[in-house]
């Protein structure tokens, strides 16, 4: 396969789940939409809880050492929350969403489309295989974990668009740019995360996760995309705390 073609099969299987879910979703009431809405919550917790438990990992505890994990971890968070809460991240990442509803899709309800792209788009790429399968894919090792995570997304794709409508089908747009992304660094530079590192990421990715099911369990609005920038700064800690031992 070529270069890219796992982000490309991913993409294929968020707008067929998607499409598949949007042409169901019209025939359940309300009801039925809200409550499938908060199941989707909380399976997005129980990824999340095992997105942390992969995380910390024996790799991460090698690099950094064994109180230093949950630290690493919690420093991310803490520094991404100031981060991502004074640069408004949330209400930027909302208004865009709001952006393209306005130009493709008029129609559609703007809270609705904007919960169901965000949301979407949060679930699709907050996740190690998202990072990993890409990363993988630039340095030509194969498209398997984005063929394990399309499956997936497909089958997520569905539930979302039958509870949260059209505004899922363009979550493929910040997911192809994302994993487009990573795929092509992957290209250029190599490995140029190490285990430990991509662990870090993928435990605070964990936890990013496990505040959107909160959410969409309607148990807590937190601001999830305030929090984003914790994965920039979850393998920069790990990096710093190893360099320091």
């Amino acid at each position: 396969m070529f270069t890219g073609a796992g982000t490309v099969i991913n993409v294929g299987a968020v707008l067929a789940g998607g499409g598949l879910g949007l042409a169901l979703g019209n025939r359940f009431p309300e009801r039925t939409r809200t409550l499938l809405t908060q199941c989707l919550g909380l399976f997005t917790v129980v990824l999340g809880a095992s997105a942390i438990a992969d995380g910390l990992s024996e790799e991460l505890t090698r690099e950094v050492g064994a109180q230093a994990p949950m630290l690493v971890v919690l420093g991310a968070l803490l520094f991404g929350a100031i981060t991502g809460s004074l640069a408004r991240l949330e209400d930027r990442i909302d208004a865009g969403a709001e952006w393209v509803r306005r130009k493709v899709a008029g129609g559609a309800a703007p809270g609705r489309f904007t919960d169901g792209m965000v949301t979407a788009t949060l679930l699709f790429c907050v996740g190690p295989l998202s990072i990993l399968g890409s990363i993988s894919d630039g340095l030509g090792r194969g498209v398997e974990q984005l063929l394990v995570k399309s499956v997936l997304d497909g089958f997520a794709a569905v539930a979302f668009g039958s509870a949260l409508g059209v505004g899922v089908l363009f979550s493929v747009f910040p997911l192809a740019l994302y994993q487009g992304s990573l795929t092509l660094l992957g290209l250029g530079l190599g490995e140029f995360l190490s285990a430990g590192q991509v662990d870090a990421l993928g435990a605070t990715g964990g936890i990013i996760l496990l505040a959107l099911g909160i959410r969409l369990a309607d148990l807590k609005k937190i601001a999830v995309g305030d929090l984003l920038p914790a994965l920039v700064f979850a393998p920069l800690a790990a990096y710093l705390v190893a360099l320091l031992r």
